[in-house]
C-alpha cells in the first residue's frame, strides 16, 4: 500500500506510450509541457539577439583593444565571445525544439537585445561596457529562470547554465577593471 501511494503521481507505462504516439507533429512538446510555447519562443528570440549582440561587442573589443595588456585582455574578450556564441546557439536550438525558427536577422537586432552593442573606446571603457552588459543579462536571466520555474525545466536549466557563465564573466571583468583602475568600479 505504501508503495502505491508513493508512486501514485507516476503515469503508467501504457499511458505514456499511448500519449507519445499522439501529436507526433509536436516533436519534443508533449501534453505535459506546462509553459506557453509561443511566449517561450518569443523570450528565447530575445535571448538569441542578446547573446548575438554580446558576441559582436566582445569580438569588436577583442580586435580594437590597445595598450600594454591588450593581448591578454583581447584573449579574455575572445573567450567571452566564444561563450556567448555557445549560449546563442543553445537558445536557438531550444527554439527549434519548441517548433520555432530562430531569428538571426540583423535587421532590428539591437531592439530585440537586452544589452547594447557599445561604442568601443579605451580598454577601461570597453571593460565597463562589457561589465554593464553582463550585469544586465545576469538580472534578466535571473528573472527568466524564476518565470520558467517548473513550467519549462529544460529552458530554465539552460538559462541557469548561462547565468553561471555570465556571473563568471562579470567577475573576470570586474577583476580586469580593478587591475587597470586600481579601485573597484562597484561598491
Amino acid at each position: 500500500m505504501a508503495d502505491d501511494k508513493k508512486n501514485a503521481f507516476l503515469t503508467d507505462v501504457q499511458t505514456l506510450r499511448a500519449n507519445a504516439k499522439k501529436s507526433l507533429d509536436d516533436g519534443a512538446v508533449t501534453a505535459t509541457y506546462k509553459g506557453d510555447v509561443k511566449t517561450t519562443i518569443d523570450i528565447l528570440q530575445a535571448v538569441v539577439a542578446t547573446e548575438l549582440v554580446c558576441v559582436l561587442r566582445y569580438t569588436m573589443h577583442a580586435i580594437s583593444v590597445e595598450g600594454l595588456t591588450s593581448e591578454s585582455v583581447g584573449a579574455e574578450f575572445n573567450e567571452h565571445a566564444a561563450s556567448e556564441r555557445k549560449h546563442m546557439l543553445a537558445a536557438a536550438n531550444r527554439i527549434d525544439q519548441l517548433g520555432g525558427v530562430p531569428n538571426f536577422n540583423p535587421e532590428g537586432l539591437a531592439t530585440r537585445s537586452a544589452t547594447e552593442y557599445g561604442n568601443g573606446g579605451n580598454l577601461v571603457e570597453m571593460v565597463k561596457q562589457d561589465l554593464i552588459a553582463e550585469r544586465v543579462v545576469i538580472e534578466h536571466y535571473q528573472e527568466l529562470i524564476r518565470y520558467f520555474g517548473d513550467n519549462d525545466p529544460t529552458t530554465r536549466i539552460m538559462l541557469e547554465g548561462f547565468l553561471a557563465d555570465e556571473e563568471d564573466h562579470a567577475t573576470d571583468l570586474h577583476d580586469l577593471l580593478v587591475a587597470h583602475e586600481g579601485k573597484p568600479f562597484l561598491n
